[in-house]
């Protein structure tokens, strides 16, 4: 008998009826207390952002069931180095307007901040996803944060794997020719983790 992948293992697993402590760390879930019988699994769209000063990666996924996914919109937000800081933060907020308005996704999926030992680097970072994810806000879209480690288990089965595997993964899952930007990539690989983990009533 073939092994199956941990791929495989984790679609089963959450075809079977995960429960909230196996699917954990929501951070805006409204149904953490629903009991797991009453729960489906997500499908409509969602929109996962990779915040960066220089380069925001944004990707729509349409997710029409346990593990299948469609990309439906991609772009990497690129700023050269000629633009100052404010400005930056600007077209931040002004990209994530427009795709809002456009793309119109029913839930955003972002990663959590990872531990930063450079102050100016961790100001900037948070300054970036601050001005992303205020333009999401405004239009009352539920967001969701998620822990790298969880993003990358969700889509490769196992925590500690590389962006090359996660990259791999995601154009594996979404069935791509060729593969997504870095940024564009960590982007679908947050929606694709909100896709398996958040469960609706």
């Amino acid at each position: 008998m073939s092994r199956k992948s941990s791929r495989s293992l984790w679609t089963e697993h959450l075809k079977h009826g995960a429960n909230t402590s196996t699917v954990n760390t929501l951070s805006n879930s409204k149904h953490a207390d629903t009991p797991p019988a009453a729960k489906i699994h997500f499908t409509g769209t969602v929109l996962g952002v990779d915040p960066s000063l220089r380069g925001m990666g944004l990707a729509l996924i349409h997710v029409k069931g346990v593990g299948q996914f469609e990309l439906v919109f991609s772009r990497t937000l690129s700023l050269g180095r000629t633009l100052n800081f404010y400005d930056c933060l600007g077209d931040i907020a002004q990209e994530m307007e427009h795709q809002i308005e456009q793309l119109r996704p029913q839930h955003v999926a972002v990663e959590e901040t990872i531990f930063v030992q450079n102050f100016r680097t961790a100001q900037i970072m948070g300054a970036a996803r601050g001005a992303a994810l205020a333009a999401v806000t405004r239009r009352k879209i539920p967001v969701f944060e998620y822990a790298p480690l969880r993003i990358k288990q969700a889509v490769v089965g196992y925590g500690r794997a590389s962006k090359t595997q996660v990259s791999g993964m995601v154009r594996s899952m979404l069935n791509l020719d060729t593969a997504l930007t870095s940024d564009e990539s960590d982007a679908a690989a947050a929606a694709i983790c909100h896709a398996y983990t958040y469960h609706q009533v």
